[in-house]
């Protein structure tokens, strides 16, 4: 799930312990609130993927500028493979956690 990812981020940069199930006991409620705006707001924690975002987005950029009047536009995310489009609110992680 969703939240399974997001905890799997977390712990694979550090953040609460070293595994998941320690991570889950030692991060508040009002700390993991703060991680999942964070990374809404500033995207992934890992750097690898912020890579592949970056190299998607000047992918799209040139296949829009190189592509015919009659073509649809492309989107980061038709050159990321492991990225999709934003997979969790911090809605739906509240209310999955809680």
């Amino acid at each position: 799930s969703a939240e399974d990812e997001f905890w799997c981020e977390l712990v694979l940069n550090g953040i609460g312990g070293r595994t998941i199930a320690e991570a889950k006991e030692r991060v508040s409620v009002t700390e993991y609130r703060d991680w999942v705006l964070y990374r809404q707001k500033y995207g992934s924690l890992n750097g690898m993927m912020r890579t592949e975002w970056a190299a998607g987005l000047i992918s799209s950029v040139l296949a829009n500028v190189n592509r015919g009047k009659d073509s649809p536009s492309f989107k980061v995310t038709d050159f990321t493979p492991h990225i999709n489009e934003p997979s969790i609110s911090l809605e739906q992680a509240m209310q999955e956690w809680t």
